[in-house]
């Protein structure tokens, strides 16, 4: 309400003042003890107020150190992976051959359906130029790759640990992933090519629809999971991608292998690398290698299942 005249401010003595001005700089007192520890650092409630990044926390630019110190690279920044990242998913892990099959090859060789053809059930797999087995290396790794992945809350299921007498047979292979509804499945092996050729490769589905094989669905999702899957593989191993397959991308199509032409669900295979060439096989023959191998499987297929 306004009558034209205003009413002056009251008049304030000069013991009011100071009194003011004593709280003001006890308040400013305070909060330089709570946002400012000893030790000159800052605290992250600190560091929001005054508007300045905590250490160790995201800039506004998202950057910041990732899992295992890693700012990301030329791939782009790592899929943040955690105890619960994976929860509700099931992944199929296969590990190639089966230690036992040497001693069942009447059983491996029957011949079974892979929708557009006839194929053995199984075979021994190769080993190292030492006597290393391919069996024996994708077991070891699938089992390393099973733990990552259930320490991310995954439901993990392996077609085979160690505890069958052979097999199973590829078309089996192929039907446990279906069975279980796998989010996600992963046969593991080791090539066996002439010296010189080095370097891994994934193996993604063709478009096969004969017989009991449709992977029409499966195709353009497995692709996806083959691509997450080698640049995991190569950041975190170090390994090259295939010199002498997949014109230096390191995927391979083929459409002759049951276990995934008749899987219903995304699925790739892992060659990771050729047992068969000096250097490779140092690599494939050394444990903490395959530690590195198999955390690159499960980073390829976390980076898949959270996109």
């Amino acid at each position: 309400m306004s009558n034209g005249s205003t009413f002056p401010p009251p008049r304030r003595s000069r013991g009011t003042v100071l009194i003011v001005l004593a709280v003001v700089v006890a308040v400013g007192v305070g909060g330089w003890l709570v946002w400012w520890p000893p030790g000159g650092g800052r605290s992250p409630a600190g560091a929001a107020a005054s508007g300045s990044p905590a250490p160790g926390t995201p800039g506004p630019d998202g950057g910041g150190e990732g899992r295992d110190g890693d700012t990301g690279g030329a791939d782009g920044p790592a899929q943040a992976h955690g105890p619960d990242s994976l929860r509700g998913k099931t992944v199929l892990l296969d590990p190639g051959h089966n230690p036992h099959n040497r001693d069942h090859t009447r059983e491996i060789a029957r011949l079974v359906d892979i929708g557009n053809d006839r194929k053995e059930c199984d075979t021994t797999g190769t080993a190292t130029d030492d006597g290393y087995a391919e069996a024996s290396f994708t077991l070891d790794v699938a089992r390393r790759a099973r733990a990552l992945l259930q320490a991310e809350g995954a439901r993990v299921v392996l077609t085979q640990d160690g505890d069958r007498p052979y097999g199973p047979c590829v078309d089996g292979r192929a039907t446990a992933g279906n069975e279980v509804h796998a989010d996600a499945a992963v046969s593991v092996h080791a090539d066996g090519s002439v010296p010189g050729n080095r370097g891994f490769h994934v193996i993604l589905p063709a478009r096969v629809t004969a017989g009991a094989a449709d992977t029409s669905r499966i195709v353009g999702p497995s692709r996806e999971l083959g691509e997450r899957l080698a640049d995991r593989f190569a950041a975190v191993t170090g390994s090259a991608r295939s010199n002498y397959l997949g014109h230096g991308t390191g995927l391979d199509t083929r459409s002759d292998l049951g276990g995934l032409n008749l899987s219903a669900v995304p699925k790739v295979f892992i060659e990771c690398g050729n047992m068969r060439d000096p250097k490779d096989a140092a690599q494939l023959t050394d444990a903490q290698w395959r530690e590195k191998a198999a955390r690159g499987i499960t980073e390829g297929i976390t980076d898949f299942l959270t996109r």
